[in-house]
């Protein structure tokens, strides 16, 4: 939706913060506009980096912004008395009182740099927003919270707290997934080897450095467990052009679904598992390599140890594990008050990649190899992105608006996370040696990458 041209407004001048306020006909320069600036500023660091338009059709920020935040409606101002942070902005944003219009990406972007004031603003912002919320009518109860929002309960990390988290973020629709991820249904950083190549190669280039780093492709007939398995596209790729023998474990019932239909689809039912089990149960069995894939985000930092204690304990000597995993320097346990924590993973949280490294070493591995794919995570989620985009109406006639609002938001917020370093991505390969020290690694990496990146 566009506003119309009458209802833009003027830069003041003599305005150093850059705001402006309501002057078309049937508003007042007391408007809306000017009543939420003292809100709109405490949330964004004093300043106002985009353009920001309210109902009535006043607006401060920026005319030359690359796009507009849009606040529809009084409800958008009651989300933020209650949660005056990135939690009331992603209420308002998911339940449609809050829109952005124009280039969601460079308004985004703009606003990230603000994020540490949003971030700290919590119960100093509170009587800013309710004098605001006063001044136009919009002071009351607390809005409904959208449907999409979690509340995991239980003991962290239990198994029936877990289950419930990963169902919240994975079992909402194995088409929704297929239409995001596209057809190679693979919801982890890829790996672009150059620039012309697509998404879906990119996931079979990834998958194929996995397997090269765990050595599959040195032995075939290999045994390998695939933990926290999606719908199993690593698992077929390994069987498929390393004939590995795949036990693939998720605590997601509609992931195992598609998973082991993708299977039969792909003719390796013989050679691959889809078992629908926690880690903690693999126990009695013995493999020669592990892949862990956007696994470790939902083990938890108190629980890291135990998580690689517990793969070493049934990985062959000379076995190695892949560890694949988001990571934030210093560590970052989402807070309860978070847009990512309530409406994409709950009880998530992401260890410094030292974390990593020190937990498998505790746990008896040798860490033999460490790789960043940060840029190339900024870039999958981009086509993530896009392929939303392009079947928004599918998308939301299978979920819902308000779920794929959700995606979108946490996908560009991601996307300019990994390209401002902010976030990060890291691969880290260990080896549980034999007990003479011998970890049957290859002398150099030169067999990891294949000439065409395969």
């Amino acid at each position: 939706m566009t506003i119309s041209e009458e209802h833009r407004t003027e830069v003041r001048r003599d305005d150093p913060t850059g705001t402006t306020a309501g002057t078309s006909a049937g508003n007042r320069a007391d408007g809306v506009a000017d009543a939420l600036t003292p809100l709109v500023t405490s949330l964004l660091g004093g300043q106002v980096p985009v353009r920001v338009e309210f109902w009535d059709g006043s607006a401060i920020g920026p005319d030359d912004s690359p796009g507009t935040i849009h606040l529809r409606s009084p409800e958008a101002v009651r989300h933020l008395v209650w949660a005056p942070n990135e939690l009331g902005l992603g209420r308002a944003y998911v339940s449609g009182a809050l829109d952005v219009e124009g280039d969601v990406w460079g308004t985004m972007a703009a606003i990230r740099d603000t994020e540490p004031m949003m971030q700290h603003a919590g119960l100093a912002t509170i009587p800013t927003a309710v004098a605001a919320a006063r001044r136009v009518g919009a002071f009351g109860r607390r809005p409904p919270l959208p449907p999409e929002e979690a509340r995991p309960r239980g003991l962290l990390h239990s198994k029936g707290r877990d289950a419930e988290a990963i169902s919240h973020h994975y079992d909402v629709g194995n088409e929704f997934y297929e239409l995001v991820l596209g057809p190679s249904m693979t919801y982890s950083c890829a790996r672009f080897v150059d620039e012309s190549c697509d998404l879906t190669t990119a996931q079979s280039s990834k998958h194929e450095l996995i397997c090269r780093k765990l050595g599959l492709h040195e032995r075939g007939g290999a045994r390998l467990l695939d933990v926290g398995c999606g719908w199993g596209s690593m698992a077929i790729h390994a069987a498929l052009n390393h004939g590995a023998r795949v036990v693939g474990v998720t605590i997601s019932h509609e992931q195992a679904t598609r998973a082991r239909q993708r299977v039969e689809e792909a003719g390796v039912a013989d050679l691959v598992e889809i078992r629908v089990q926690d880690y903690r149960d693999v126990t009695g069995e013995t493999f020669d390599a592990i892949s862990s894939i956007g696994m470790a985000e939902h083990v938890g930092a108190t629980n890291m140890v135990r998580y690689f204690k517990t793969l070493h304990a049934v990985l062959a000597p000379k076995g190695r594990l892949l560890n694949h995993a988001i990571s934030s320097v210093g560590g970052s346990k989402l807070s309860k008050g978070s847009f990512v924590y309530r409406y994409v993973f709950p009880d998530g949280e992401l260890l410094d990649v030292a974390a990593t490294l020190a937990a498998m070493q505790e746990a008896g591995f040798e860490v033999r190899d460490v790789e960043s794919l940060r840029e190339h995570y900024a870039r999958t989620l981009r086509a993530w992105v896009g392929n939303l985009e392009r079947n928004w109406e599918r998308a939301v006639a299978l979920v819902g608006e308000g779920r794929a609002r959700v995606w979108r938001l946490y996908m560009v917020g991601s996307a300019l996370g990994f390209e401002g370093n902010g976030l990060a991505i890291h691969q880290v390969l260990g080896v549980a040696t034999g007990r003479d020290g011998d970890s049957a690694m290859p002398r150099t990496r030169d067999a990891w990458h294949t000439p065409t990146g395969s």
